[in-house]
């Protein structure tokens, strides 16, 4: 029995604001409910609704800058920078700039869509 695992088909999450999410280890693409692992490319003017999830959240970003605004705080971080997110912290994740953004995020528990409670726009 081996003990790894090889990713070479990641599930590609689909989505209707252009942002490419890749998610390597996690409920959709391995069915692990424990951690999941996703390779992603927000386009420039992206952005997503403010969300509570429940799972802590990493993000390393690759290129490009990422803009959180974690309760009322308003972070930028840009290449070879990382954060943590803890759960259930009001977040709102968007890329503002002229540059795509390309970035590794983690979440444990994995990322569940009915776990991240994400707000009207």
């Amino acid at each position: 029995m081996k003990k790894y695992t090889i990713q070479k088909t990641p599930f590609i999450v689909p989505t209707t604001d252009g942002k490419r999410i890749a998610e390597h280890h996690g409920l959709a693409s391995t069915a692990n409910p424990e951690i999941s692992l996703a390779h992603m490319i927000a386009p420039p003017g992206w952005s997503e609704p403010f969300q509570t999830p429940e799972f802590d959240e990493y993000t390393f970003i690759i290129r490009g800058k990422k803009q959180f605004i974690i309760e009322e705080e308003q972070i930028i971080l840009e290449a070879g920078q990382s954060i943590k997110i803890e759960k259930n912290t009001r977040v709102q994740y968007s890329n503002p700039f002229n540059e795509p953004c390309e970035y590794i995020a983690i979440c444990k528990p994995a990322f569940d869509f009915t776990k991240v409670h994400r707000e009207d726009f």
